[in-house]
Parts: structure tokens; sequence; C-alpha cells
């Protein structure tokens, strides 16, 4: 223990020495190939870290990959932080763990320049485990002994820090200043990691409390550094985390008698207080005519359903009692109008039939769903009705309708070049990466075209319709239904005939619209061209195994198109919709195949042509007519002995 404590101490002196030590902790225990699948996705998540943490409000985590190639990674920023100095100090960590990590499989860097910020990523799920190792203890330039009364010092930092750890709790995070010592102050930072619990959290903090008092006692300023926990004090305010005033009491010796000056102060307080009062109570009457305006909320917080709640009359006046002026167009399960809220916000306003299928637990299903999913390339719920037979979900406005509305139409879609379609296919690709892997839940659309992908002002992709949405266990990869619902020509062939569905029934489904996109026609509309019979997936077969795919690229981009991202493209949509769903890329791998032309893709296998197994079917039904929306229920009975097959993801 002495010899630890020595070692301890001598790191310190040469932390103050020279100023600084690196923050990053490159773990030696596991190793990775360099350039391999694993170096892949590390870079591809750090790449994205800074703009995840910075869009979720200072936190984020998530995975990239499969199986042993998988990576797991973390940010988190100090509550408060402006997004851009956040976000700075999140990109600063990852490139710096990508540079100074060359192949260690589990980094971690605690930053504090302008403001702190934590990175780390591993080849194992840590989000929720309480590793106290490796710990780092870095000093600060202007750190020293303390040249006062070292006693009074030393018994006022035990007190204080003491204090903090009692308060510090669910909050994870607490920034606060001691009683004077003399002139001197201590400045304490503690945070935690929001996977932990409370109670992990003060362990860890309380750890490196005590590593500090045997290591560094007396010193002023430092920092304790564990990959669950972070600790710094200080004798000076930093990282703007503090305010002017101690929050914990003042020795009693120390107190003084109330002035006449605070008297008049704490009593122009009351008056101002009084008068803010009564302004704001003559306000709210003034509003409360518009009491509806917004979800009603309850003690269930946001995540529940009842706190997203419109009242039915707020959405018959916003859609002037659903005027057929304000229609936007008809959905599998209903009509879609848009509204506007009494502030003036534009809303869609979704009104199911009540013949569409669709029970009450489907409906809470996506309310309980899309409530959840916060992403760019999502459309976002803002709340729901349910009164009576009336069903209604509130999205916002997305003003360039759906992408059929352009891609299948001879005028229109002229303002979809070649650049604007790769656009939203990496747009598309990002939400199904977003819904699969990277939000708290893992969700399955089951219902992926063109009709369910809106367009914003500048054309960019927003997946919608989470109808038929169904989220797994953090262990499932894939279930069965007795109920196949979707749109016949996007549905996988292990989905039609048996009924099972998992990440790969999306991706079947993307391979088949991003092969729409690159040829500008429906699927549909091949059952009528094909003499043969089949449809485009088996269309855009025959051309690869012809070596002309070039033959499908759709004529109104004939000028723009640049030919190798073209022929990416269908080869990757080839890789989609192969008839074995273990066959098809996850979209974490879409994206790379996307985004990293170096990675050489495999040659793809014969598509599904799940027809050929269900006879009894006309292929010539699989489809909606050009310009319909067409989702179809068909209830068909399983063998009661079938069993869902879940597997680790």
């Amino acid at each position: 223990m002495f010899i630890h404590n020595l070692l301890s101490i001598l790191c310190f002196f040469l932390a103050i020495s020279f100023g600084y030590v690196s923050a990053q902790k490159c773990v030696d225990s596991m190793f990775f190939r360099p350039n391999g699948t694993y170096d892949t996705n590390r870079h591809l998540i750090l790449s994205n870290l800074a703009s995840n943490v910075t869009s979720r409000n200072g936190y984020y985590n998530g995975s990239v990959g499969e199986g042993p190639e998988r990576i797991y990674a973390l940010g988190l920023c100090i509550p408060g932080t402006d997004p851009t100095l956040c976000s700075d100090c999140i990109q600063i960590a990852s490139t710096g763990l990508l540079q100074n990590c060359p192949n260690q499989t589990d980094s971690y860097d605690w930053r504090s320049q302008k403001t702190l910020c934590f990175v780390r990523y591993s080849n194992s799920s840590f989000f929720n485990k309480m590793d106290l190792e490796p710990t780092m203890i870095i000093g600060d330039l202007n750190s020293g002994l303390f040249q006062g009364n070292l006693t009074d010092y030393s018994r006022t930092w035990d007190v204080f820090m003491n204090s903090m750890i009692t308060r510090l709790g669910q909050t994870r995070y607490l920034a606060d200043i001691s009683p004077r010592i003399g002139s001197d102050r201590i400045y304490a930072l503690m945070q935690c990691i929001p996977g932990i619990s409370s109670e992990e959290c003060v362990t860890c903090i309380q750890e490196n409390v005590r590593v500090y008092q045997n290591c560094c006692s007396g010193f002023i300023g430092g920092t304790v550094r564990k990959p669950v926990c972070f600790f710094r004090w200080d004798g000076s305010a930093y990282l703007g985390a503090f305010g002017d005033t101690p929050s914990l009491p003042q020795p009693l010796s120390d107190r003084k008698t109330i002035s006449t000056g605070a008297i008049v102060a704490i009593v122009v307080s009351a008056v101002i207080f009084v008068v803010l009062l009564a302004l704001v109570l003559v306000f709210r009457k003034r509003r409360q005519s518009y009491k509806t305006l917004k979800p009603q909320t309850t003690d269930h917080g946001m995540n529940s359903p009842q706190s997203l709640q419109f009242d039915f009359v707020t959405i018959e006046a916003a859609t002037d009692n659903f005027s057929r002026n304000n229609k936007l167009g008809q959905g599998g399960f209903g009509d879609v109008y848009k509204g506007i809220l009494p502030n003036d916000t534009e809303v869609a306003v979704k009104r199911l039939s009540r013949n569409s299928g669709q029970g009450t637990q489907e409906f809470k299903n996506e309310v309980v769903i899309v409530a959840k999913l916060q992403h760019k390339n999502l459309v976002r719920l803002l709340g729901f009705c349910l009164e009576g037979d009336e069903k209604i979900l509130v999205y916002e406005f997305v003003p360039n309708k759906s992408l059929d509305y352009f891609l299948f139409d001879l005028t229109k879609k002229i303002q979809l070049d070649w650049n604007r379609r790769y656009n939203i296919i990496g747009g598309i690709t990002r939400g199904l990466l977003y819904l699969h892997q990277d939000s708290r839940l893992t969700i399955i659309h089951r219902d992926i075209k063109a009709s369910n992908i809106l367009l914003d002002v500048d054309l960019n992709p927003k997946i919608a319709d989470f109808g038929m949405a169904r989220n797994f266990r953090v262990d499932q990869t894939e279930d069965m239904t007795r109920r196949v619902v979707g749109t016949f020509g996007y549905m996988p062939p292990e989905y039609v005939t048996h009924g099972q569905f998992s990440t790969k029934s999306d991706v079947y489904s993307f391979g088949v619209l991003i092969l729409e996109i690159v040829c500008g026609k429906k699927n549909s509309s091949f059952y009528h061209m094909d003499d043969s019979g089949g449809n485009l997936v088996t269309h855009v077969w025959r051309l690869w195994n012809n070596d002309s795919p070039l033959d499908l690229i759709d004529p109104a981009i004939k000028e723009s198109y640049e030919k190798d991202e073209v022929v990416r493209c269908i080869h990757i949509g080839l890789l989609c919709v192969q008839e074995t769903p273990a066959d098809r890329p996850a979209m974490s791998t879409i994206f790379q195949m996307l985004t990293n032309r170096s990675i050489t893709l495999p040659v793809p296998r014969p598509p599904g042509f799940f027809f050929r197994n269900r006879p009894d079917l006309d292929p010539l039904t699989y489809g909606s007519e050009l310009g319909q929306s067409s989702s179809k229920s068909i209830p068909y009975s399983i063998n009661e002995d079938s069993i869902t097959r879940v597997t680790p993801r």
C-alpha cells in the first residue's frame, strides 16, 4: 500500500510539473486488427457521436455492427452545456481516441477544457455496468499544497465532499462551492454516466474521493477519473459550472445581523413578486379559452400516452371540421388532414377510419412507440386524441407530401435528380439504423414503402406511419405473428408464408424501395410489363445477370446520375432482397456500404420469389395500382406448436 501511495503521489507531482496529462485511457486488455470491420465500425460510430449527443440534449449511447465486430459507444456532456461547446468537446475526444488508441477495443476520455464531456467505446455493452477501473489521477498546473491552515482546509474539504456526496443522488451531477476557508474556497464537480444507479454513482465518487485522500491530501486541485464517474476540485471556478454563492451555510460565527438595506431589498422583492403573480393570474385567465392548445399533461410524464393527449374539439377546429380542402391524402388506416393549432403550429392529423382494422391496442402501440423516437429522419409525433370512436394522431407537418407523390409522377419526378435520390436513400438508411439499433428500443417498422417516406421542405426523407411497428426486447431478434399486415410487393417471403419478421424484414422492404428510387417506377407496374410474370425484384435480377443493370435507370435522371453510385445502389438493393434473411445485410452494414466505397460488396444471391411457395396467390395481386396505397391484412393460421425463436443480438 505504501508503494502504491508513493507512486500515486509521484504521478500527481509529474502532472503538476508538466501541467497536462492525457485524459484518454486506452485499456490494454484486448485488441483488434487495424483497418478491419471493428475498426471501420469504430470510425463510423465515433465520427457521428458529436451530432448524436447534441441532438439528444447532451447524452447518447448506441452501437454499430454485429457479433464480435459490434462496437458500443457513449457520449455525455455536463447538463445545460451550450450545444456548440458540447459538440466540439465530444468531437475532440472522439478524434483523440481514434488517433491515440490504435487497436484497443475499450478506451475512454473524460475531457475538461472549455466544458466537461465523456466519450467511451468498447466491444461489449457497458452502459449499465459499474466499472471502477482503470483510474486516472490528473493534476493541474495551478495546483499546489494549501498555504494556509492545512488542518482547517482538510477538515472543510472532508465535510464539504461528504455533503456533496449525500446530495448527488438521482441527478448524478453536482457542482458546488464550499464555505470560505480564510480567503479561499473549494470548487468541486461530480458526475456519473446516466446508466448506473444512484447508489453505484455514490460508490464510484466515494472511491474517487478516497483515492485523492490516499495520494494527494492537502493539494488545491486535481481530478480523479473512472470509466463511470468523474471528480474534480480546484481553488477557483472552471468550465462555467459554478455560481457565486456557496450552497452550504456559513458557520454561525460568520453570520451577520440583517441590515436596513437588506430589509428594504426583501420588501421590494416581495412587492415585485406580488405584482408578477397578479400579472400571471391575469394572463392565465385571458388564455383560458386556449387551454386545449397543448397536449394535456398528467402525472405520468412525457413517456406515457396520457401526457400527449389532445382534446377532440381542438383537433376539429384545427382541421376546419376535417374539411376536404385540408385533406392531404389517404393511407391504409385512414385519412390525413392538414391542421393549424391556435398557436399557428402546422400539423398533420391522421384520422383513423372506424373500419380500418386498427384497434385501440394498435393505436396505443403507435403512440407509445413513436413518442419515444427522436431522429431527424423520423416524423415526430406531437400528440393524439382518443374520444369515443375517434382515434387521431397528430404529427409534425411535413410540407412536401410523400416520396411516391414525386417518384411515380412523370412530371414531378424531374425534381428528384440523382443527388436528391441518393440523399433520400441515405436518410432512410439512417432512420432505419436508428430504429433497429440506436434507439432505446429495437423497432421493426413492417411497412417501409415510398408512400410512408415523407419529404421536408428540402426534400430530406422522414419515415412515417408506425401503426404496424413492433418493438423487441433487448435480446430479441425475431418474432412471429398470426396476422400478416403490410403492403404486397414490399413484404419478404418468410413474413408472407410463415409470419416471421425481424429487422431483416425491413431490410427487404428497403431493398425494394432502393430499386424503385433508381428506376422511378412502382414495384406493381412491373407485373404488367414483364411477360414472364414476376415483379421489379425479378426484373432487376435478370438485368443484373445479363450485365445490364443500367437499363434500369429512370430516364428522368439520365443527365445527373453517377454510374458507380447507381450500380452500387442497385447492388445493395439486391443484397437486401435476398431470399434468406441471414444473407441480407444489417442496416449498420448498409450504412457502411453507402458511405465507404472502399468496402467490397458480396455477390448477391437470388431474391425472394415468395409467390412460388404460394401457388394459390396471383402475382398480379401483389402491390397496389399506380398512385394508390394499399396495406392489406392477411389472417391465417399457424401451427399451435410454433415457437417464437429468440437469439442473442
